[in-house]
């Protein structure tokens, strides 16, 4: 059992990235070997093809972040509210389930007026009734579209920071830079979250790893709002996991099993994508799965299909810190010494901030 206590560490705000590296692949990058988890290297991303070589296999997360969040006002009286919205009821057309903050409380009946940047995109909500963390809310009009009344959900840690400077944000900069390039929402139903690892991806990057033969496939996991939910048990096990839809579809699955190379996961919520997928009597179904996840994975976990992973760096006491500590020899504690090493040289951290890839 991992305590959540060893998984804090102490960042300096100055490293909490408030902007994206410019170009996306310019971000720095510190590559770790499992058989050698001492020998640190630092690089650039651009620099995969030098480590990501012909027979292995890239899997992205294919989500698309959606506007989900949002900003009005009580009409009751003019309050400030504001909000993230979490996906559509199985009730009636016309009905959300958002998360919502106010100075004042909020009560069922309450009628907020959302306001988008655009001249003209409004809608109101009437808080229906409360379920848990968030409200079950009646919207008008029905059709109300988020991608014109709702806002980036950049990450709250990053509004701080920008507020802490007094740096203006900058949405149609973040529409475009919280999202990756290959991002599409084929099957599911959008992300409130990035799949941040992907930000440093771009299409000259990806052109030249395929032309070196890196295979490229693609999975599907909608990023929820407990990706920024620490964690506040004792023990990491203890930790109630949000669901998260995931999809593997069979080319996925195909392209996984049939792979000469390694598989390397491109980010944690791939990688969760992966090792979620049922294994029925030792081998896959190659037509594919998707259902909801809770899969937790800390020190310890014996992983099935992942070889190899690049991710960003990771809040405290967060369910990632502990799943990229358990790839490693040593587990968090290795992970923290890491850590550690990238503070003294600058690395910036979290959502928009530099990468780490662990290799075999």
């Amino acid at each position: 059992m991992l305590p959540s206590a060893d998984l804090e560490y102490d960042l300096p705000e100055s490293l909490i990235a408030t902007a994206p590296a410019e170009p996306r692949d310019s971000a720095r990058l510190l590559v770790v070997r499992r058989a050698d988890p001492g020998v640190l290297e630092h690089r650039a991303v651009r620099d995969l093809p030098d480590y990501v070589t012909a027979g292995d296999t890239l899997v992205l997360n294919r989500t698309r972040v959606v506007r989900a969040r949002l900003e009005g006002e009580r009409e009751d009286t003019g309050g400030r509210v504001e909000g993230l919205w979490l996906g559509d009821t199985d009730g009636p057309s016309g009905t959300w389930r958002v998360m919502l903050r106010s100075n004042g409380r909020l009560r069922e009946g309450a009628v907020v007026r959302l306001t988008g940047r655009s001249p003209g995109a409004e809608a109101r909500i009437t808080l229906r009734r409360r379920e848990g963390d968030h409200w079950v809310v009646s919207v008008d009009p029905e059709d109300a579209d988020l991608e014109r009344i709702g806002r980036t959900p950049i990450p709250p840690y990053i509004l701080r920071a920008r507020r802490a400077r007094g740096e203006a944000g900058d949405d149609d900069l973040d529409r475009r830079r919280y999202q990756t390039v290959y991002a599409s929402e084929v099957e599911g139903r959008g992300s409130v979250a990035a799949p941040t690892a992907g930000l440093h991806l771009t299409d000259e990057l990806l052109g030249r790893l395929t032309a070196a033969g890196v295979r490229r496939t693609e999975v599907e996991l909608s990023v929820g709002v407990g990706t920024f939910a620490p964690i506040t048990t004792e023990l990491v096990e203890r930790h109630p996991m949000h669901p998260e839809w995931c999809s593997a579809p069979g080319e996925a699955v195909r392209a996984v099993i049939e792979t000469p190379g390694r598989v390397i996961a491109v980010g944690t919520t791939s990688a969760r994508t992966l090792e979620s997928v049922p294994d029925p009597l030792g081998g896959w179904v190659e037509d594919g799965w998707s259902g909801d996840t809770r899969l937790l994975i800390t020190p310890g976990y014996r992983w099935r299909v992942v070889d190899g992973l690049l991710t960003n760096f990771h809040l405290p006491r967060s369910t990632l810190l502990a799943m990229v500590g358990a790839l490693l020899p040593g587990g968090v504690g290795r992970l923290l010494a890491i850590y550690h090493e990238a503070i003294d040289r600058g690395y910036r951290f979290y959502s928009y901030g530099d990468a780490m890839l662990i290799l075999p």
